[in-house]
């Protein structure tokens, strides 16, 4: 991954806002049935799949890739109890992005670096599959929209 991908995303208290802009302009367009629910992971990878068909540079769809990255993150906030979190500078060079999310129990997953990883490397980098085998999950129940989150 190149140093700068994580360019033009706002820090980690813009996350929100962000991924709602993203998923506005991408069901406007497409349709998709993107509801932060863990079942709409599929959906990303499916997304990020098609992608991948015509082996587009990934310079070419970053921005795409961001915003499932971030969907993928606040899928995590909002179902597993984390919050997003500015990266600090170790933690930005080991995930080549600037934000991340924190789980319960302090764990921080890189969801935007997941996405990528599945555009570069295909199925065994599954987003919906990376949920499902979450560690630090919270038991509240779903739909608490007070944390935000990310991925590894």
């Amino acid at each position: 991954m190149d140093g700068d991908y994580g360019t033009g995303l706002p820090e980690a208290a813009g996350m929100r806002a962000f991924t709602a802009e993203f998923v506005t302009r991408l069901t406007r367009r497409s349709r998709l049935p993107l509801d932060y629910s863990v079942a709409s992971l599929r959906l990303v990878d499916f997304v990020v799949d098609g992608l991948r068909r015509d082996r587009p540079e990934r310079a070419r769809v970053a921005g795409t890739l961001q915003g499932l990255g971030a969907y993928t993150g606040e899928v995590l906030v909002r179902r597993a109890g984390g919050i997003w979190m500015d990266f600090d500078a170790e933690q930005r060079e080991l995930f080549r992005q600037p934000v991340g999310v924190r789980m319960p129990d302090g764990r921080v997953w890189n969801p935007l670096g997941k996405v990528v990883n599945r555009f570069e490397a295909g199925a065994e980098e599954s987003v919906q599959r990376l949920y499902l085998t979450l560690h630090g999950r919270s038991r509240r129940p779903a739909g608490n929209d007070a944390c935000e989150a990310v991925c590894r």
